[in-house]
């Protein structure tokens, strides 16, 4: 039996972690995110947020800004050597707006021992996907 067979299903457990956070379950969300972790949205001139604390506190405070929020899947991969790569679409309507904002985004999403260490997020679907394949084939 290969290595990557008993790996678990990582687009699974991204998909669980994002429904999670769609519906502020932000225990739940955190299951898979180590202690650690990295949450890169500096594309975005966010910045990066270290350690599940502050990563939490981030997506809180982003979800936060919407009294409505949804988050649609478009495509999940994974490419190997703990590297999973998400297209999804986001949308949300703010506290007493009419007005809907929708965003596309990638996530790469870097795993080890089952558990999320590093996010990075990218609108630019296209230069996402292709650093992503580089990290899996750099990480094998």
């Amino acid at each position: 039996m290969s290595a990557e067979s008993t790996t678990p299903d990582l687009v699974e457990r991204w998909q669980e972690t994002a429904n999670a956070y769609a519906r502020r379950d932000f225990h739940t969300m955190m299951r898979f995110v180590a202690s650690d972790a990295v949450w890169d949205v500096s594309s975005a001139g966010l910045g990066s947020f270290e350690g599940a604390a502050a990563i939490r506190s981030f997506l809180e405070d982003w979800i936060g800004a919407y009294e409505e929020y949804e988050y649609t899947q478009e495509e999940g991969q994974h490419l190997g050597n703990g590297v999973l790569f998400v297209v999804a679409s986001l949308g949300g309507r703010p506290p007493g707006s009419a007005a809907r904002v929708q965003e596309r985004w990638s996530y790469t999403v870097i795993w080890a021992e089952g558990m999320m260490v590093r996010v990075i997020t990218r609108a630019d679907i296209d230069e996402a996907r292709v650093a992503a394949e580089r990290l899996a084939e750099s990480r094998g």
